[in-house]
C-alpha cells in the first residue's frame, strides 16, 4: 500500500540510477527472459503436437534480433549507498528494465515511457522506484556490427524455416517476422521487411533514468525525470550542469512534512508535492481515473471484491505503468485494510515460476501485446481473478459473492466520475497508447464544457446493461437527486478555483478525483464496520503469551457480528471476516490500547467510525441496510486544495556545485554518466537532515514509519509478519538474478510447508466452530450448524484443496486441478475394471437383494466408492463447470465423512500422481501428504450437511423400509400400507408401499434433512392390525440413514385405534459395531425410559415423580427457547423438539398421566378421553351460562373449537395422534398455559385423577403455567405434516 515507507529517510529521494547498455561487455542475450521464452516455446511445442521444434529456440531465434531481449546493466547510481536503504542492484536493474534492453531503428516509434515499481524487503517495508525509459543512438561500432551479424544469421534461419514444406509452422507459433509472409517468400523480401542494414539504418537502444524514493510521489518524480531527459534532448543546454539538479533532488529536497506541501525546482519548472495530514487518508499519487477508464466501474468493483477476499489476482498488460497503477489503486481503495500477502505489481520474466505459488497473491504480468489470453499457461485458475487491463476485461473465480449494496455503490462512484466527465464504462480509447490518453484527458475531458452535456449518456448505458435493476437504480437517481445541470456547475466552480492552485490543472483534477473516489470507498467500510469495536475480543493474558498463542485465539466475535448484519451482506462479510487482512486489522486494534500507539490507518478509521456513531445516536448497534452516502468529500477535497494553493515549504534552488573545469560537459542527445565525486555525499550541515541525531532516535523514527505501514512496533511486527506472511519471504526479497534449481526448490518447499500449516489451521478452525456449538447444546436441538459461516469455511477449504492440487502440476488441463486429477483417475480405473468379464457395469452397487421381513433395524450401509460419488456429481445437470464439480464432490465427501479416505485412494495411484505432478509438488511430498490427510480425517468427528443444504433442487433417490415388530408376526397383515416422507425442504406426498416387501425406492427433489414420516394403511382385508417397530429412510447419494421409531399398533380396535401415525426421526450413524444415535446423549435421562411416544398401557411402566416430570417439561421448553435464539440458518428441526423423544408432547403427556386413576383391567383410558370429557363439561357449562369472567369464556371457546376441529378431521390418527396435534396447535397459538389453567380447575379432573396428581397441586400447576408462558414470545411455525387436514 502506498502508506509504507522504507526508511528513516527524510530526503525526497534516496538514489538516482542510470541503467542501459554496457558497451564494454557488449551484447549479452538476457538468459532469464530467453529462458522463460524458451520454456514457453517448449510448452507450446508439447501442447500443440507436431509443431516444428527448432533447436535454437533457447535463443528465441524466431524473434528478429530487434525484438529480442538483451541484458541491461545498472551503469551508475548515486550515492553509492545509504545506510537506511541499502542499494539492491539486482532488483533495481530488473525492475527498471524488466524486459532487458530493447533496440529500435529510425523506422520505429521511440516515445519515452514512464513506469513505477516497488521493492518489498524481508521485513515487509517498501521502497518505490520511478523510471523513465527512452532511446539513444548506438555509437559503438562493435554493437552495430554485432547486430548486423545477428540479422544475417536470423534471415538465413527464417529462410530455411519458410522453405521447409513438411511441417508448416502454425500461425500461432510464428512471430511477427513471418506473420505477414503468406506467399512463398523470397529472401530479399524477407530482408526488406525485417532487417537492419548498418550502412542504411540508425540503431537505437533503450536507456533508463530512475529515482528510488521512500514514498510514492509519482507525479513529482515523473516531472523531475521528464525535465532531466528534456535537458539532454533539447537543442539548448540546461541553465546548470545536470549534476546540480540531481544533487538538489537527492540532498536538498526534503520529504514534505505530514499535512504540508512542498515546492522544489526541476530543470525547467517548479515541482509540487503534498502529503496528507494524520487525519486524512494515506498518501496515494496514482491516477484512479485511468483505472476506471481502463476497466469500468463494474469491473473495478469486482476486482476490489476479489482483493478483499484474498483471491489470487493476476494483472496482465503491455504497459508496466498500468500494472502498477491498477495494483496500487486497488490496494489503496481497501483502506483501512491492507493486503497481507505476496505483492509484486511487476513480475520480472525470471520470476514466472512464482505464478505457481499456492498462496494469495497480487501480481502483474507483462504481455508482449501479441499473445492472446489463451496462450497464457497459468498453473491454477480455479480461484484466480485474471485482469486483462488493455482489453478492459476481467475473468472472475466462480461463486464470487456480491459486495454489499453493489448497485447503489456503483451508482455513487459513477456520479463522482460523471462530475469529471468520465464514463462509468471501460473506455476503449484508453488502449490506443498512453500518450494519446494523456492528451485526450487533459484536452477534451478535463477542461471541456461539453462534458456537462455528455454526462448523461454513460449512466444510461449502464442502466440499459443492468436491465433487471433499472427500476431500483432509477429510483435511486431520483432519490439522490443527481441532475446534470448540477454537474455542469461543478465544472465551473473548479475551473475558477484553479487559478490559485500551484500545480497544473490536470494534476489538481487528479487529486480531486482521487480523493472523492477514495472517500466513497472508505465510507463503505466505516458504515459496514461502524460498531466493530464492540465485537473485538480483548485477550485476557499479557501480550507475550497472546503472541505465542496467536493461532489458536479468536480475536473477533464473528457470529455475533454477522447476526447483526442484513441478510444480503452475509455471503460477502462471512468470507471477508476469515481473511488475513481482517485478522491483522483486528490484531492491530488489540495491540493499540490508547490513541498514542495507534497506527495511522487505524487512527483515521476509528475517528471516522466515532463520527458515524455520533450521528447514529439512535441505537448504535441497530443495523440498517439503508445505503448511506459519503458525506465528508468536501472537507477532504478542501484540505488538498488549501495545501496546493498555499505552498508550505520551498526547497533550496539548484546551484553550481564545486566541480572541476571541464566536468559536467556532455554530448546533446545522450544522457551522460554523472560526476560521482560531487554526488557521493550530501552537504555537511543541513537543518532538516537529522543526520546528527543519535542512532537510537533514528531507529525509533524508522520504527514509527514502518508502523505507518504495518502498525506494530518492530519486534512484534517482525514476529507477526513473519508468521502472517511466512510464504512470501522469498518473494519479498527476491534475489532477482538467481534462478538456480535449488532456489526454485527452496521456494517450493516453503510453499509446501505453508500449505500444510494452512490446512492444519483451517481444519482446526472448522472443528472448533462445530464442536464448540455441539458441546454447548448438550444434546438438545440440532447437532450440526449450517448457515453462512460453515459455508464460508467449506468454500475456503475447497479453495485450499484447489491450491494444493495445482501446486507443481506438469500440464494444466481445465480450470480445476482437483477435478482434472479425479477424471484421470476415473478413466484409468474404468479401463482396469472393464477388462474382466461378467462383473456387470462397474461401480453399480448390488445391495438391492430382497430383504427378509425379519431383517432387523439396520439397512446395510452404501458401498464406499469414489467413482460412484463422482458419477453422482456428473449426473447433476445444474453444475456446469469443473470448479463447481470439484466443489460439489468435496462437499459430498465431507457430508459422507469420506473426504480423507477418498483423497487417500486418489493419491494411492502413484503412477498417475507421478505422471501429473513435478517432483517438488505438495502431493509428492510423502510426509506432508500423510499429515494433510490426517488433518482432513478429523472432520469425521462432526456432522456436515454441506451437500444437502447447498444443492437444494437436485433429484435424489431415497430408499424406504418399514420394519414390523418381530414379536407379533406381521405376516398375516392384509391391508395396503402407505408412507409420506417430509424433510426441511419438501415432502413426497403419499407413496403406496407393496405389502409383501415393505420397501420402496423412489426419486424426488432433495427433501433436505428428513424430519417426519407419516405412515398408515387403508384398513382393508381380514387382518388390518399392524404393529410397526420403525421406518428407515436412506438418501441414496449421501448415504444418510434416518430411523423413525414407532413401536405402536395401527388398526381399528387396537391400541388407540389409529390407522396412521406421524413419526419423528433422527439420523443414524453407521458405526461398525453398533447402531447408536449420533446425538450427544440427553443431559438427564429419565430412569429406564423407553423410546416411545406413549406407553401402551399407563401402568406398564415405572411412574415418574413430580420432580422428574417438571424437569422434563423444563428441558423440553428450554430446547425450544434455545432453538429460537440461534441464527435462523443454524436452527435444527423444531418438529423434533415438539414431538420427538423427550419433546414438548412427551413432557405434557407425563403431566397428564401423573396420578391418572388406573382403569379396570383390559381397558385403556387415554388422555384424549379425559380431554373429551372436559370438552363436554365446558360446552354444557357455557350453555348453562355459569357466571364466569370474559377471559374464562374466551379460553373455553378456544379449547372447544380446537377439540372439535381435531375430532372432525378425516384422518385416522388415533387418540394419541390427536393429543399430539392439540399440543402442537396450542404451542403455535400460544394457548397451552390457558388450557392447563382451565383443566386444573375443571371438576372432571377431580373425578379422573387421584389426590396426589400433579394437576391437583396448585403450586405445581402455577409453575407449569409460568414455564409454558415463556413460549409466548416465539413465532412457532408447524411442519405441514403435523397439522394436515386441520383448517385452523
Amino acid at each position: 500500500m502506498s502508506t509504507g515507507f522504507s526508511s528513516s529517510s527524510c530526503r525526497f529521494a534516496d538514489y538516482f540510477v542510470i541503467c542501459g547498455l554496457d558497451t564494454e561487455s557488449g551484447l549479452e542475450p538476457d538468459e532469464l527472459s530467453a529462458l522463460c521464452q524458451y520454456i514457453q516455446a517448449t510448452k507450446f511445442r508439447d501442447v500443440a503436437r507436431g509443431k516444428l521444434a527448432s533447436a535454437d529456440e533457447g535463443e528465441n531465434f524466431e524473434q528478429s534480433p530487434l525484438r529480442r531481449t538483451f541484458k541491461s546493466k545498472v551503469l551508475a547510481h548515486y550515492p553509492d549507498n545509504v545506510e537506511w536503504n541499502p542499494f539492491d542492484q539486482d532488483a533495481v536493474g530488473m525492475l527498471c528494465m524488466p524486459k532487458g534492453l530493447s533496440f529500435r531503428t529510425q523506422a520505429d516509434t521511440r516515445e519515452p515511457q514512464f513506469h513505477s515499481f516497488i521493492i518489498t524487503r524481508e521485513d515487509g517495508s517498501r521502497t518505490y522506484g520511478f523510471a523513465l525509459t527512452f532511446f539513444e543512438e548506438v555509437t559503438s561500432k562493435q554493437i552495430c556490427s554485432a547486430m548486423q551479424t545477428l540479422y544475417h544469421m536470423h534471415n538465413a534461419e527464417q529462410y530455411d524455416i519458410l522453405h521447409t514444406p513438411p511441417t508448416p509452422r502454425s500461425q500461432e507459433d510464428a512471430r511477427p517476422a513471418a506473420q505477414q509472409l503468406h506467399a512463398a517468400p523470397s529472401l530479399s523480401r524477407l530482408q526488406r521487411f525485417n532487417s537492419y542494414d548498418i550502412s542504411r539504418d540508425t540503431l537505437y537502444v533503450s536507456k533508463c533514468i530512475c529515482l528510488i524514493t521512500p514514498m510514492a510521489f509519482a507525479n513529482a518524480c515523473r516531472r523531475v525525470l521528464e525535465q532531466l531527459h528534456q535537458a539532454v534532448t533539447s537543442p539548448q543546454p540546461p541553465p546548470l550542469p545536470l549534476e546540480s539538479y540531481v544533487y538538489n533532488v537527492l540532498y536538498e529536497v526534503p520529504l514534505p512534512p505530514v499535512g504540508r506541501s512542498l515546492k522544489f525546482s526541476g530543470v525547467y519548472g517548479p515541482v509540487v508535492c503534498q502529503r496528507p495530514s494524520t487525519a486524512e487518508l494515506p498518501l496515494f499519487d496514482f491516477p484512479l481515473q485511468e483505472v476506471f477508464e481502463l476497466l469500468g466501474v463494474e469491473n473495478v468493483l469486482q476486482l476490489f471484491t476479489c482483493a478483499l477476499l484474498e483471491i489470487q489476482i493476476l494483472l496482465y498488460s503491455q504497459h508496466y505503468q498500468r500494472l502498477m497503477t491498477v495494483a496500487e489503486s486497488i490496494t489503496a481503495l481497501m483502506f483501512p485494510f491492507q493486503w497481507q500477502h505476496v505483492y509484486v505489481p511487476i513480475l520480472p520474466a525470471s520470476l514466472l515460476h512464482f505464478l505457481d505459488a499456492p498462496v494469495p497473491y497480487l501480481m502483474g504480468l507483462h504481455s508482449n501485446g501479441q499473445d492472446d489470453r489463451t496462450k497464457l499457461e497459468l498453473p491454477q485458475e480455479a480461484n484466480l481473478c485474471f485482469v486483462d487491463i488493455d482489453n478492459h476485461f476481467i475473468e472472475l473465480p466462480e461463486d464470487l459473492p456480491q459486495f454489499p449494496n453493489k448497485l447503489e455503490f456503483i451508482q455513487e462512484i459513477s456520479e463522482v466520475l460523471l462530475a469529471f466527465g468520465i464514463s462509468s464504462e471501460a473506455n476503449p480509447q484508453c488502449s490506443e497508447g498512453q500518450s494519446k490518453l494523456r492528451g485526450f484527458r487533459s484536452g477534451d475531458m478535463a477542461s471541456d464544457k461539453r462534458n456537462g452535456n455528455l454526462a448523461g449518456s454513460p449512466l444510461n448505458s449502464y442502466l440499459l446493461r443492468e436491465n433487471q435493476t433499472i427500476a431500483r437504480l432509477q429510483a435511486l437517481v431520483k432519490r439522490t437527486g443527481v441532475s446534470l445541470e448540477k454537474l455542469d456547475v461543478k465544472e465551473d466552480t473548479s475551473t475558477n478555483k484553479d487559478s490559485k492552485v500551484q500545480c497544473d490543472e490536470e494534476e489538481f483534477k487528479m487529486h480531486q478525483l482521487n480523493i472523492r473516489v477514495r472517500e466513497v470507498f472508505a465510507n463503505r467500510f466505516t458504515q459496514m464496520f461502524s460498531d466493530y469495536e464492540v465485537f473485538v475480543i480483548q485477550p485476557s493474558q499479557d501480550k507475550e503469551s497472546w503472541f505465542s498463542n496467536r493461532d489458536q485465539m479468536q480475536n473477533f466475535d464473528k457470529a455475533s457480528f454477522l447476526s447483526d448484519q442484513p441478510e444480503p451482506y452475509l455471503p460477502f462479510l462471512s468470507r471477508f471476516l476469515e481473511t488475513q487482512m481482517f485478522a491483522s486489522f483486528i490484531d492491530s486494534k488489540i495491540l493499540c490500547h490508547d490513541d498514542e500507539d495507534k497506527e495511522h490507518t487505524l487512527r483515521v478509521f476509528d475517528s471516522r467510525v466515532d463520527k458515524i456513531r455520533m450521528l447514529n445516536v439512535r441505537t448504535p448497534t441497530l443495523r440498517t441496510s439503508m445505503y448511506q452516502k459519503c458525506t465528508n468529500i468536501d472537507e477532504a477535497e478542501k484540505a488538498i486544495e488549501i495545501r496546493l494553493c498555499k505552498i508550505d515549504h520551498t526547497a533550496l534552488h539548484p546551484h553550481l556545485l564545486d566541480m572541476k573545469i571541464g566536468q559536467g560537459r556532455y554530448e546533446p542527445g545522450f544522457f551522460p554518466r554523472l560526476q560521482s565525486d560531487v554526488l557521493s555525499t550530501g552537504p555537511t550541515s543541513n537543518k532538516w537532515a537529522k543526520r546528527s541525531a543519535p542512532a537510537q532516535w533514528r531507529r525509533k523514527d524508522r520504527q514509527k514509519q514502518h508502523a505507518e505501514h504495518l502498525y506494530l512496533d518492530n519486534d512484534q511486527r517482525e514476529k507477526y509478519i513473519q508468521e502472517a506472511r511466512n510464504l512470501g519471504t522469498t518473494l519479498r526479497q527476491p534475489k532477482l538474478s538467481n534462478l538456480s534449481p535449488s532456489v526454485i526448490a527452496q521456494t517450493n518447499w516453503k510453499f509446501v510447508e505453508g500449505l500444510l500449516k494452512e490446512c492444519r489451521n483451517k481444519t482446526k478452525r472448522m472443528l472448533v466452530e462445530k464442536m464448540g456449538r455441539e458441546a454447548v447444546e448438550l444434546g438438545h436441538g440440532e447437532v450440526s450448524i449450517t448457515g453462512v459461516e460453515e459455508n464460508t469455511l467449506i468454500a475456503s477449504l475447497c479453495d485450499l484443496l484447489e491450491r494444493i492440487w495445482s501446486h507443481g502440476l506438469q500440464v494444466k488441463q481445465g480450470k480445476s486441478a482437483l477435478w482434472s486429477h479425479l477424471l484421470h483417475y476415473q478413466e484409468s480405473k474404468e479401463k482396469r475394471d472393464a477388462t474382466p468379464a461378467g462383473l456387470g457395469p462397474p461401480g453399480i452397487i448390488h445391495d438391492t437383494e430382497r430383504r427378509k421381513s425379519d431383517a432387523g433395524c439396520a439397512m446395510p450401509p452404501l458401498k464406499v466408492s469414489l467413482i460412484q460419488d463422482m458419477r453422482h456429481i456428473q449426473n447433476i445437470s445444474e453444475i456446469k463447470t469443473d470448479v463447481g464439480k470439484a466443489r460439489a464432490w468435496v462437499r459430498l465427501s465431507m457430508e459422507k465423512k469420506l473426504l480423507s479416505r477418498h483423497l487417500k485412494q486418489l493419491l494411492s495411484d502413484h503412477e498417475l500422481t507421478k505422471k501429473l505432478y513435478k517432483r517438488y509438488a505438495f502431493l509428492r511430498c510423502d510426509d506432508e501428504k500423510e499429515q494433510f490427510l490426517y488433518h482432513l480425517l478429523s472432520f469425521n468427528a462432526v456432522d456436515y450437511f454441506c451437500f444437502t443444504n447447498v444443492f437444494t433442487t437436485i433429484m435424489i433417490p431415497y430408499h424406504v423400509v418399514i420394519i414390523p415388530s418381530k414379536k407379533l408376526g406381521g405376516s398375516m397383515f392384509t391391508a395396503n400400507p402407505w408412507v409420506c416422507v417430509s424433510g426441511e425442504l419438501a415432502e413426497t406426498g403419499v407413496l403406496q408401499v407393496p405389502k409383501n416387501t415393505l420397501e420402496i425406492t423412489f426419486e424426488c427433489q432433495n427433501l433436505g434433512k428428513l424430519t417426519t414420516v407419516q405412515m398408515g394403511h387403508d384398513n382393508s382385508g381380514l387382518y388390518a392390525k399392524w404393529l410397526v417397530e420403525c421406518v428407515m429412510v436412506r438418501n441414496g447419494i449421501t448415504g444418510h440413514t434416518y430411523k423413525f421409531p414407532c413401536g405402536r399398533w395401527l388398526g381399528k380396535g387396537v391400541d388407540d385405534g389409529s390407522l396412521e401415525r406421524i413419526l419423528v426421526g433422527e439420523l443414524v450413524t453407521n458405526t461398525e459395531n453398533e447402531d447408536r444415535m449420533c446425538r450427544t446423549p440427553p443431559m438427564q435421562q429419565s430412569p429406564g425410559m423407553m423410546r416411545r411416544f406413549v406407553t401402551i398401557s399407563p401402568n406398564s411402566k415405572p411412574k415418574l415423580n413430580t420432580g422428574q416430570i417438571q424437569e422434563g417439561v423444563g428441558e423440553a421448553i428450554n430446547g425450544i427457547v434455545k432453538h429460537f435464539h440461534k441464527p435462523e440458518k443454524e436452527r435444527g428441526s423444531l418438529t423434533l423438539l415438539l414431538c420427538g423423544e423427550y419433546g414438548l408432547v412427551w413432557a405434557l403427556e407425563q403431566v397428564f398421566q401423573h396420578g391418572f386413576k388406573s382403569p379396570r383391567l383390559f381397558k385403556n383410558v387415554f388422555i384424549w378421553d379425559f380431554l373429551e370429557k372436559a370438552q363436554v363439561y365446558f360446552e354444557s357449562a357455557e350453555q348453562s351460562q355459569m357466571t364466569q369472567d370474559e377471559n374464562w369464556q374466551m379460553r373455553v371457546r378456544h379449547f372447544c373449537h380446537f377439540m372439535r376441529a381435531i375430532n372432525s378431521t378425516p384422518r385416522n390418527i388415533g387418540k394419541d395422534g390427536k393429543f399430539q396435534m392439540l399440543v402442537c396447535l396450542g404451542a403455535r397459538d400460544h394457548l397451552l398455559h390457558h388450557w392447563i389453567a382451565l383443566l386444573a380447575e375443571c371438576p372432571i379432573t377431580a373425578q379422573m385423577y387421584e389426590d396426589m396428581a400433579l394437576l391437583k397441586d396448585h403450586s405445581l400447576v402455577n409453575s407449569l403455567i409460568r414455564v409454558l408462558q415463556t413460549l409466548q414470545e416465539f413465532n412457532i411455525t408447524l411442519e405441514a405434516s403435523l397439522v394436515k387436514g386441520i383448517g385452523i
